[in-house]
C-alpha cells in the first residue's frame, strides 16, 4: 500500500498545485492557451545536441521516457554520488548493491545501464577507472529503453548520460566548503571566465575538487582529487569547439564487504549477529586506488542555414589498483562461517587498466519538405577500447571471525602478488553508421532511425569474434489539446556475447532486445508542470537456456521479459517545487524468476519551498523514498534444490535546509534522516549488501 499511497499523494499534490497555478496564470494573462504554442516551459533539465537523445527537442515532444536530474537537484537533495542523484528517478534502481565506493551501479527498467559522458560511453569492463564526481556535471540524463540506433551495442534497459560542465558567457565563480558525516571534508571550486572584450569568442572554465573523507564502513576512506579545465573557442561565425580535460584520482577501499548471509539475513547458530558496518577486509592490504585522464573534444560547425556538422571525440586512460580480502564463498547455500563465526579469508588482487579512443561525427539537417519539418541526423561512430586485468587469488589466506573481526596475520601485498597472473588484453573495436529523422507535421511528431554496426572482440594472442547488427527505432507523438501528448514508440538493442555455442559449434549470437512503449505526457499550458505516464514491454532474447529446456537447438533460447508502468511528475509552482515518481516492474529471467535485486514497486516524493518576503533566501524541504523488497534465486550447491533469498523493502526520508544571502549560500542536507538499517539485496551465493546509513552534510558556497 505504501507505493499506492505515495503515488496518489503525489498526483493529488501535482494536480492541486497545477490548478492553483492555472487560476493565478489566468488572472494575469487571460487565456493561457493564446501563446501556449510559442513557448516551451522548462520544468526539469534541458536536452541538447550532445545530450542523451543527440537532439535539443524538448522532453515533452520526445516519444520516449526520459528523466533528468540537474546540478540544482544534486545540491538540494543532498546527493554525493551518481547513484544518490538517481534515487528520485522513476524506473531507476539507483542502489542495487547498497552503499558503494568502487563505482555506481544504477539499473534502468530492471537491467544494467551503461554510463555515457557527453554522448560517448565512459566505462568499460569492471573496476578499472575513477568514479565520476557529480560536482563536475551539469546534469544526469536517463534515456529509458533500447538505444542502439543512437549508440550501438548496449543494454535494452536504457543508458545513463552525464553532461560535463562547459564554459559559458558569464564570468563568475564559487568556492565551496563541505563537512559531513564520517568526517567528510571537501573543498571545491567552479570558476568560469569569459575573456574580456571577446566574451562570445573565448571562454574558460575550471572545476576542482579535493576530498578527505572516511565512510560508514570502518577502515574505508573515500579521498579524491579532480582537476577539470575546459576551453570553448568560436574563431569564426558558425564555428565552435570545446576542449574538456579531466584528471581524477581516488584513494579508497571497497565498501562492499560481502557479508555472510548467516548472521545477517538468517540467524546464526549462536544467535549472534554480524554488524552490517564492520570491516571484513585486511588492513594494510586492501585498497581501491584509481587514476584516470580523459580528454574530450566537442566540435560544432554551421555549414549553411539548413545543415551543420558536429562531432565529439575522446581519449581516456584509466588504471586501478584493486586489492580486497573477504570471507570465502563456498557455493550457493553453503554456509561461509562455522558456528563460532569463523570463515576462510580470501585475498584478491588486480591491476586493472582500460584505454579508449572514440569519435561520433554526424551531419545534422533541419529543413522542410512541403508541410513537414525535418531534423535529420546522419552519423558514424568509431570506438576502440582495450581492457587489461592482471589478477592474483588466494582462496584461504587465513581465518576471520565475522562476529568479532580481529585482523591477525594479514598477508602483505608482495606475498599475494607472487600468485599474480599476467592475463591477455581484451580489445573491442566497433563501427556504427546511423541515420534518424524527426518529422513535425502540424500536431504530429514522428521519428524513425536505423543503424548498422560491426563489432570486433579480440583477445591478445587469442581468438577474434566479429558481430554485425542492424537496429531500428520508431516513434509517434501527438501534441493534443490542454498540453496532453500521447505517444507510442518501438526500439531495439543488441549486445555481443563472446564464445562458442556448444550445441551448434558456432559463435554465440548477440543478445537482442526490443521494447514497445506507450504513454502520455502532460504539460498544462502556461504552467511549470511536466507529467509523464508510460507503460512498456521489453523482451531480451538469445539468453542462456532455461533449466526446464532439455535438448534445445542451441544454448541461447532463453528469453527475459520486463513489463512495467512509470509515473514521473515535476512542478514549479510559485515557491514550491515538487518531484514525484513511481514505477512498477514485472521482471523475470529465462527461468521465470524475478530479476536479482530488482523491486517490483518503487515510489518517491520530494518537495522544497523557497520562501520570499521577510524569509527571502530561505528554502526548506524533504523527501521520502520507498523501495519494495527483492529476491535472489539460484540452485543449491548442497542438494540441487531451488534457493530463494528475499530481502525486505525500506522507506527512508531526506531533509534539506538552505539559506542564501549576498554572495553566500548555506545548505544542510540529511539523507536517510531516521537512520533506517536495511540490506539492499542478499544474494544466494551467500552475501548481503547494507544500504546507506544516515548522512548529514553541510555546505557553504561563496560566489565571486
Amino acid at each position: 500500500m505504501k507505493p499506492l499511497f505515495l503515488v496518489s499523494t503525489a498526483i493529488f499534490a501535482l494536480a492541486s498545485a497545477s490548478s492553483v497555478a492555472a487560476q493565478d496564470q489566468s488572472a494575469q494573462t487571460g487565456d493561457p492557451d493564446d501563446d501556449a504554442d510559442q513557448q516551451t516551459i522548462i520544468v526539469t533539465g534541458r536536452l541538447t545536441d550532445f545530450g542523451a537523445t543527440k537532439s535539443d527537442t524538448p522532453i515533452v515532444e520526445t516519444a520516449r521516457s526520459i528523466s533528468i536530474e540537474t546540478e540544482q537537484d544534486f545540491e538540494e537533495k543532498g546527493a554525493q554520488s551518481l547513484d544518490d542523484a538517481l534515487t528520485y528517478s522513476a524506473g531507476v534502481t539507483a542502489e542495487p548493491f547498497g552503499f558503494s565506493t568502487r563505482g555506481d551501479f544504477a539499473q534502468v527498467r530492471g537491467l544494467d545501464a551503461p554510463e555515457y559522458r557527453d554522448n560517448l560511453q565512459y566505462l568499460f569492463g569492471f573496476y578499472n577507472t575513477t568514479r565520476q564526481d557529480i560536482y563536475t556535471l551539469e546534469q544526469v540524463e536517463v534515456l529509458k529503453g533500447p538505444s542502439s540506433v543512437l549508440y550501438g551495442a548496449g543494454s535494452p534497459g536504457g543508458i545513463i548520460n552525464v553532461v560535463t560542465k562547459r564554459p559559458h558567457g558569464v564570468t563568475k565563480g564559487e568556492l565551496r566548503f563541505d563537512y559531513g558525516s564520517f568526517d567528510r571534508k571537501q573543498i571545491a571550486t567552479d570558476i568560469n571566465i569569459a575573456v574580456p572584450g571577446a566574451e562570445d569568442q573565448a571562454q574558460f572554465r575550471f572545476v576542482g575538487i579535493l576530498r578527505d573523507a572516511d565512510s560508514q564502513i570502518d577502515e574505508v576512506n573515500d579521498d579524491k582529487l579532480v582537476i577539470a579545465p575546459a576551453l570553448t573557442l568560436r574563431p569564426a561565425t558558425g564555428t565552435e569547439f570545446t576542449i574538456l580535460a579531466n584528471y581524477s584520482e581516488q584513494r579508497s577501499d571497497t565498501a562492499h564487504q560481502f557479508l555472510p548471509v548467516t548472521g545477517t539475513l538468517f540467524p546464526s547458530a549462536s544467535g549472534q549477529k554480524i554488524d552490517p558496518y564492520d570491516y571484513h577486509g585486511a588492513p594494510g592490504f586492501n585498497a581501491y586506488d584509481t587514476d584516470s585522464f580523459a580528454l574530450t573534444l566537442l566540435l560544432e560547425q554551421r555549414l549553411s542555414d539548413a545543415f551543420s556538422f558536429e562531432a565529439v571525440g575522446r581519449f581516456v586512460d584509466s588504471q586501478a589498483d584493486y586489492r580486497q580480502a573477504w570471507i570465502a564463498f563456498q557455493g550457493n547455500g553453503v554456509p561461509r562461517i562455522d558456528a563460532n563465526g569463523d570463515g576462510a579469508w580470501t585475498y584478491y588482487l588486480a591491476d586493472n587498466r582500460s584505454e579508449q579512443l572514440a569519435v561520433d561525427a554526424r551531419l545534422r539537417g533541419e529543413f522542410s519538405t512541403g508541410p513537414i519539418r525535418h531534423e535529420m541526423l546522419v552519423g558514424v561512430q568509431r570506438q576502440d577500447v582495450f581492457t587489461d586485468s592482471d589478477t592474483a587469488y588466494i582462496f584461504n589466506g587465513g581465518t576471520l571471525n565475522a562476529f568479532d573481526p580481529q585482523y591477525r596475520n594479514v598477508l602483505s601485498v608482495d606475498e599475494v602478488r607472487q600468485f599474480q597472473r599476467n592475463r591477455p588484453r581484451n580489445y573491442v573495436d566497433s563501427t556504427g553508421f546511423y541515420i534518424s529523422d524527426q518529422l513535425n507535421w502540424g500536431s504530429l511528431v514522428a521519428n524513425a532511425g536505423v543503424r548498422f554496426d560491426s563489432v570486433e572482440n579480440r583477445v591478445e594472442n587469442g581468438t577474434t569474434q566479429e558481430d554485425d547488427a542492424t537496429s531500428l527505432s520508431f516513434g509517434l507523438l501527438w501534441r493534443g489539446p490542454a498540453g496532453i501528448s500521447p505517444y507510442v514508440s518501438y526500439a531495439e538493442s543488441f549486445e555481443p556475447v563472446v564464445g562458442i555455442d556448444t550445441f551448434t559449434n558456432r559463435q554465440l549470437l548477440p543478445q537482442e532486445g526490443r521494447q514497445y512503449e506507450a504513454g502520455i505526457k502532460w504539460q498544462p499550458p502556461g504552467i511549470n508542470t511536466l507529467v509523464t505516464l508510460s507503460g512498456f514491454d521489453i523482451e531480451v532474447s538469445n539468453l542462456p537456456n532455461p533449466a526446464s529446456l532439455l535438448g534445445g537447438n542451441s544454448q541461447q533460447e532463453g528469453i527475459s521479459k520486463v513489463r512495467g508502468i512509470e509515473f514521473e511528475g515535476n512542478a514549479l509552482i510559485g515557491g514550491l517545487r515538487l518531484d514525484a515518481n513511481a514505477s512498477y516492474l514485472d521482471a523475470e529471467d529465462p527461468n521465470g524468476f524475478a530479476l536479482t535485486s530488482i523491486a517490483d514497486w518503487q515510489a518517491s516524493l520530494f518537495a522544497l519551498y523557497n520562501f520570499d518576503g521577510a524569509l527571502d533566501g530561505l528554502s526548506l524541504g524533504g523527501g521520502i523514498r520507498y523501495v519494495a523488497g527483492n529476491e535472489s534465486n539460484g540452485i543449491s550447491a548442497l542438494d540441487g534444490t531451488l534457493l530463494t533469498y528475499r530481502t525486505d523493502g525500506r522507506t527512508v526520508g531526506d531533509l534539506s535546509l538552505g539559506y542564501e544571502f549576498d554572495r553566500f549560500a548555506f545548505r544542510l542536507t540529511a539523507r536517510n534522516v531516521t537512520n533506517e538499517e536495511y540490506f539492499a539485496v542478499c544474494l544466494v551465493r551467500g552475501d548481503c549488501f547494507p544500504g546507506e546509513k544516515r548522512s548529514i552534510n553541510g555546505s557553504l558556497s561563496v560566489s565571486f
